[in-house]
């Protein structure tokens, strides 16, 4: 084989090139989809066969991207004051529902039920919310969520 002009080695190398940008796209379509999955797999960090329910007092609602959370206070049986981060569904669906960052205050005192952390047992993604002083309810149903203010 004799030497290759400049567009016979393009022409040579076409082929080549298309597999390399066809396993790049397969590749960064794999990265990607890992990382969706590792920020909304709810099952990843939350058990949701291990349900639990907390009676406490709101510390601090961070009304926040991507999620929402509360702090708060918890009386175990001891009579250790334990602080449990709750979060939420993500912001944007909260605000379509009609809530804000003013919705949840610190000083209140919520009941909440939903799924314990995998890694923190004071952690909880929450499946229901009540605020008995004046019958707020949040509710996560599936993949929507509920209020009643």
């Amino acid at each position: 084989m004799g030497a290759l002009f400049p567009s016979q080695l393009r022409t040579y190398n076409r082929p080549v090139r298309r597999r390399i940008l066809t396993l790049l796209v397969f590749v960064a379509a794999g990265l990607m989809t890992r990382a969706l999955e590792a920020h909304h797999s709810i099952a990843g960090a939350y058990d949701s066969s291990n349900s639990v329910t907390i009676d406490g007092t709101i510390s601090e609602f961070h009304f926040i991207n991507p999620h929402p959370y509360l702090l708060v206070r918890v009386r175990a049986d001891t009579g250790k004051v334990v602080e449990w981060r709750l979060e939420m569904d993500n912001r944007v669906e909260l605000v379509e529902i009609g809530m804000t960052v003013r919705t949840l205050s610190p000083g209140e005192r919520v009941i909440a039920r939903g799924s314990r952390g995998r890694e923190n047992a004071a952690t909880m993604y929450v499946m229901r919310l009540d605020r008995p002083a004046d019958g707020f309810w949040y509710e996560q149903i599936g993949s929507t969520p509920h209020i009643r203010k």
